[in-house]
């Protein structure tokens, strides 16, 4: 059946039109799939169907809360340097280790653009943050219309949580229709730069589909963590489909927010 319902998702757009099949507009994730994949945590996921932008929402009062992107934000400082012509492509030189000793091995080396995105190293989109400056980035916020587009706490740091710290805020609602536009191409960069940067954040192909996406964590104070991310978008034929989860409680991350949504999508048959 599973086999049979992938067929299904990923016929041809002239074929959703029969009776029995699914519908242009019809979002594949349901309730219990959800709730099969949440499995009881305080988690919130928004999928947004790429060419009708009808959005289906799980758990609408987190689903519209603002947050800190933490990590996801690397998708718009990526998007933000290509069109600075700051970067150019996927496995050029990117990140100069400066030697000092930190608690990913990943990030202690030199790293290409795509290797650095993939380990998600802070200190790397940092420094790309510094040369792109507070101008820059603040114009590109407000040309992509990043969530509540501040930048007031710095730099190096505005999307990264920390106490007494007002970070960038977006609600998992924005960050889906954010990643529907990124799908379908409608984001206001050139081709260029999109296609390189859908070529880092391809994470997942399967015969149903191919999964795109950026991880995100927060933790306390002691470095426990505490809420994760996992945005991006899903291609299946000619189906595109963005989405946005998020997912909150003590020793929680972007890695968990990422297997609930496979989990979701390869039950409605996505991947």
């Amino acid at each position: 059946m599973g086999g049979m319902r992938s067929f299904f998702r990923c016929l041809p757009l002239f074929a959703v039109l029969l009776p029995g099949l699914l519908a242009a507009g019809d979002n594949p994730v349901t309730e219990k799939e959800f709730e099969a994949a949440a499995a009881g945590r305080d988690a919130a996921f928004v999928i947004v169907d790429g060419a009708t932008g009808n959005r289906e929402i799980f758990n609408a009062a987190l689903a519209k809360t603002p947050l800190p992107p933490c990590s996801t934000f690397k998708i718009w400082n990526t998007l933000i340097g290509l069109e600075a012509g700051i970067l150019n492509s996927a496995d050029e030189p990117f990140y100069k280790w400066d030697g000092k000793e930190r608690f990913l091995p990943a990030w202690n080396r030199d790293l290409t653009l795509r290797e650095a995105f993939q380990a998600s190293c802070v200190p790397a989109f940092q420094a790309l943050a510094r040369k792109i400056g507070s101008e820059r980035m603040q114009a590109g916020l407000d040309r992509f219309g990043i969530g509540d587009r501040n930048v007031s706490a710095g730099i190096e740091v505005f999307w990264l949580p920390a106490p007494g710290r007002k970070t960038l805020l977006i609600t998992p609602v924005q960050q889906a229709d954010l990643m529907r536009l990124l799908a379908m191409g409608r984001v206001p960069a050139s081709e260029h730069s999109l296609a390189v940067l859908k070529d880092i954040m391809e994470v997942r192909e399967t015969p149903a589909g191919t999964l795109y996406g950026k991880t995100g964590s927060s933790a306390d104070g002691k470095g426990v963590f505490n809420m994760g991310w996992f945005v991006g978008y899903a291609e299946c034929g000619s189906r595109k489909y963005g989405f946005s989860m998020v997912v909150r409680g003590e020793g929680l991350s972007g890695k968990d927010a990422r297997a609930m949504v496979e989990k979701m999508l390869e039950a409605s048959g996505l991947l």
